[in-house]
């Protein structure tokens, strides 16, 4: 059979964040699982399906060694690529929607992958805290998904989130991080309890709070981060008679010592660190330092950074299980406290 349709079958999508090779190859699967691409079907040459694609030949290149691997095409010298097997079926099609990318929320991505494995098609899209994107995406999405994995973060105009949620029809729905009120329909959820976990966390680190006088959390006023962080840091604070303070501008902050500072993003650390360095002040010891969510060089870092994090690879896996076991259900995964030198 001749391979000249192929490309009706074949959706590359520029704003999806699933690997272009993915997606090609998830098209070609689709195919067959729709009887549309049949045993013997002839596919078109690598340089073809670059050009016609407006793809790298590397990413052609890497789709069909995808699908030779899983024993779904198989290749005669001089005569190109063919379909060697139909019977080949991704029993989950999962809509994959994050508020931004980062490492934490790769080691997600990559949870939920390795549990999940070649059986499921994910479609990945990220909307940048945008609510107005989020919608977009969303209702732009066709109903032919058995799963819609969400987390909830924006900046602002979330306030009816929730409405958008419940009318998504005929999928499963889980939602990852963060609870939202109003969800009616039945939904299973991997997420994190900030306000309990904070206070928790920052208790275990007691002791070696008990030598400073203050703690300041550095809370941006523009930050999708959930305010209930704030309510369990002021309960900590109040609770164990420490001074406090919510600081906006870590830039515009002078540092004093006996202080610990709590930063939530990463830009802010970095400018955290620079103000420390132009102090006499040491850290761990005059001046305190704990650092939301744990990343390879926060070990390193002054000879390691305390951390509160969640464990991100315990969220992917605990997802990834809800879909292959088609049972929703709702696990807190808590925050872990590493102390280091920096506290």
């Amino acid at each position: 059979m001749a391979a000249d349709n192929i490309y009706r079958f074949i959706h590359i999508d520029d704003q999806s964040v699933t690997p272009k090779y993915l997606q090609l190859t998830n098209s070609i699967i689709k195919g067959m699982e729709e009887g549309k691409i049949g045993k013997d079907y002839l596919l078109p040459s690598i340089n073809e399906l670059s050009y016609e694609l407006d793809i790298s030949r590397d990413t052609a290149e890497k789709a069909y060694r995808h699908l030779k691997g899983l024993g779904i095409i198989g290749s005669v010298p001089g005569k190109g690529y063919f379909i060697s097997q139909t019977d080949f079926f991704q029993t989950y099609k999962i809509f994959l929607l994050f508020n931004k990318l980062s490492q934490h929320k790769k080691i997600i991505y990559d949870s939920m992958v390795k549990e999940l494995g070649e059986k499921a098609a994910i479609d990945f899209y990220i909307y940048n805290n945008d609510f107005s994107l989020f919608k977009k995406l969303i209702t732009d999405r066709k109903n032919d998904y058995t799963h819609f994995v969400i987390i909830p973060h924006f900046l602002e105009g979330g306030e009816n989130a929730h409405e958008l949620i419940n009318d998504i029809k005929g999928a499963n729905l889980i939602l990852l991080d963060k609870l939202i009120p109003g969800i009616t329909r039945n939904y299973g959820a991997a997420y994190e309890d900030f306000e309990k976990d904070i206070f928790n966390a920052l208790e275990q680190a007691l002791p070696r709070l008990e030598k400073y006088q203050t703690i300041k959390i550095i809370f941006p006023s523009y930050t999708y981060f959930p305010e209930e962080i704030l309510k369990g840091f002021y309960s900590f604070c109040r609770e164990y008679a420490f001074n406090y303070k919510v600081v906006h501008s870590i830039a515009e902050e002078p540092i004093g010592k006996g202080e610990v500072y709590i930063n939530l993003m990463e830009d802010d650390l970095v400018v955290l660190l620079e103000k420390i360095k132009q102090t006499a002040l040491k850290p761990g010891t005059d001046v305190g330092i704990i650092s939301y969510n744990e990343t390879p060089l926060k070990r390193f870092i002054l000879d390691g950074i305390t951390t509160i994090s969640t464990n991100f690879a315990a969220m992917g896996e605990a997802t990834a299980k809800m879909i292959l076991s088609n049972q929703p259900e709702q696990t807190e995964i808590p925050f872990t406290l590493t102390l280091r030198p920096s506290l």
